[in-house]
């Protein structure tokens, strides 16, 4: 592992302020937390890994297969969401943080691969 400090290197859980996050870098410790379970994290990155290979064979070779793999994969995603949504209906937010914060939910994905891949952070 590298010897770069991370946020949240043992993803601890954060609690979500009742004001909301006010900026990304405040987002993404709680996003780290909301990925404590070891195997939730690493099927992520997995997800992520193929998202982002399909994207690039997608654009290299302008193939619509390809491009329908991505929408399908989509998808799932969303409908899995879904479904989380539906089993925490009880909780204080219902609502996925991907829902309330999609945007920064994407870059934080991707900032998470990031640092598991190139070994800043534990996979």
């Amino acid at each position: 592992m590298s010897s770069q400090k991370v946020v949240n290197h043992n993803y601890s859980k954060r609690s979500e302020p009742t004001e909301g996050f006010k900026t990304l870098e405040s987002f993404y410790p709680f996003y780290l937390g909301e990925h404590c379970n070891r195997t939730n994290r690493r099927l992520h990155v997995l997800g992520t890994s193929i998202s982002i290979l399909l994207f690039i064979l997608a654009i290299k070779q302008l193939k619509p297969k390809l491009v329908l793999a991505g929408i399908v994969q989509v998808f799932f995603y969303l409908q899995k969401q879904l479904r989380g949504r539906e089993i925490n209906k009880n909780s204080r937010n219902s609502k996925p943080a991907t829902f309330r914060y999609p945007i920064w939910s994407f870059i934080c994905d991707l900032r998470m691969w990031k640092e598991i891949v190139s070994a800043q952070r534990a996979f």
